[in-house]
């Protein structure tokens, strides 16, 4: 099965793994926003740990309308611009599309399949440290596996061809069946992470290595695993010695959410941290330490501190 692929989001992320799909001889339709002039121009360079590449030649657009109809659609865009999937993805999809949302926070795809209710919907998560240094230029640090799993639709057989797909590409992925552990997963490093590098302004390793906020982290991490399983989600005890150990083992890193505060930009505060609360309230259970974290963001984010 040979799939076309559409990116929506050539940031960091979206860059980077349609950039590794392209260089392995996929198809794959970029959408952009400011960046396409100059990657119409002057392609997408990727510096990355596992080997630098430059796409001189890329399928670039700048409106939906103009994209074929694709496979598979990785939407690669922050959540903060959700709303604008109803009219960004119709265009490019046909009767047997998947969407796959490669994007940060719960209940994203519930969100997607109320707007587009017969869409075939999967989501995915991305452990990697990647950033958009400039127009059309991606830096990836460390890491880059990504976990694929569906939500909706018959998509099962079209998910593990896009796995086949990125490993040829040089890409380790794991294919799951239970979007909503590999979503609380993700969260157990993102909740602690994300807020406290905005809040406490600073990086991953002074987080992991103070004696305070390790142990902050730590039970951030706790009440995150906690919630999980009462929503459901399947993560082991040992779950968060692993994240703090890889931790430890990674590059000094600013998250998406302290780059994107550092900038200015509208944080990611709803889907990564109201909605997993909510849900886990729904639930039974109070997220206590990610509430606190939820309200000094929406702080910082009125206020611009």
């Amino acid at each position: 099965m040979n799939l076309t692929y559409a990116v929506v989001g050539t940031g960091g992320i979206g860059g980077y793994y349609g950039g590794c799909l392209a260089k392995a001889g996929h198809p794959v339709h970029f959408l952009l926003h400011s960046d396409y002039e100059y990657v119409l121009q002057n392609g997408l360079k990727i510096d990355s740990v596992r080997g630098d590449f430059h796409l001189k030649t890329v399928s670039a657009y700048k409106d939906s309308h103009d994209m074929p109809k694709c496979d598979v659609v990785l939407v690669c865009m922050k959540t903060t611009n959700n709303a604008m999937l109803k009219d960004i993805l119709p265009p490019i999809l046909h009767e047997n599309s998947v969407v796959v949302l490669v994007q940060n926070g719960l209940n994203i795809e519930y969100e997607l399949s109320q707007a587009l209710p017969d869409t075939t919907i999967a989501g995915a998560t991305a452990f990697i440290c990647t950033t958009k240094v400039g127009p059309g230029h991606i830096h990836h640090a460390e890491y880059g596996a990504l976990t694929i799993a569906p939500y909706c639709g018959d998509s099962g057989k079209v998910l593990k061809q896009v796995a086949e797909d990125f490993i040829s590409a040089g890409v380790s992925v794991t294919y799951a069946d239970d979007l909503n552990s590999v979503r609380w997963k993700k969260l157990v490093w993102n909740i602690p992470y994300n807020g406290l590098t905005v809040v406490l302004n600073a990086a991953t390793n002074e987080l992991t290595f103070n004696p305070s906020t390790r142990k902050l982290v730590i039970d951030i991490m706790n009440e995150v695993v906690t919630a999980g399983r009462v929503c459901g989600a399947s993560i082991s005890d040992t779950f968060v010695d692993k994240m703090i150990a890889m931790t430890e083992k990674m590059t000094p890193y600013s998250p998406s959410m302290k780059l994107d505060y550092d900038a200015r930009r509208p944080m990611e505060i709803r889907t990564m941290y109201s909605n997993p609360i909510q849900v886990a309230r729904a639930a039974g259970f109070e997220m206590k330490k990610t509430e606190v974290i939820e309200q000094q963001l929406l702080f910082l984010a009125e206020h611009k501190v």
